[in-house]
């Protein structure tokens, strides 16, 4: 009787200790981003892309319209057991440049700015924002020429 309750605490201390560490959050780390001591060495107005990149690596991402930033995103999720991962923290450091191919600006910027740096976007060349699917459909209707279903 005494080794049965035994064997119960044991394997109840075990189930506890079992559930409170699948509890626990697990943190991911995605990204990378430079540390000031590096970014203090650099030079606004007098280093190029090629001293930047051999100074701090080549970045994340660059601008969406050309070079004419480079975007060094690193950001952590915290994830409780079977619950979706969450965004605790989030680092971006933009490095701008002018025409001439120097370092303009360098700025940082965190979760807490919100500030919405644009990594992709894409833009619809024709405006079908409040028409709908049928208006679509019969606006098409007679906008076709029978002599190219003809092959002559």
């Amino acid at each position: 009787m005494i080794a049965m309750k035994s064997v119960l605490r044991n394997a109840t201390g075990l189930s506890l200790a079992l559930f409170l560490a699948a509890c626990s959050a697990v943190y991911e780390n995605h990204g990378y981003v430079p540390p000031d001591d590096l970014l203090n060495e650099l030079q606004v107005g007098v280093d190029s892309r090629t001293e930047v990149a051999s100074a701090v690596g080549r970045p994340t991402a660059t601008g969406v319209m050309g070079a004419e930033a480079w975007y060094y995103v690193q950001s952590r999720f915290r994830r409780y057991g079977y619950q979706a991962k969450e965004e605790v923290d989030r680092e971006v450091v933009a490095i701008t440049y002018n025409d001439a191919g120097t370092i303009a600006n360098i700025e940082r910027f965190g979760l807490e700015d919100g500030r919405v740096v644009p990594i992709s976007r894409r833009v619809t060349s024709t405006n079908t924002q409040g028409i709908s699917f049928l208006r679509q459909l019969f606006r098409n209707i007679g906008n076709f020429n029978p002599a190219d279903f003809l092959g002559d």
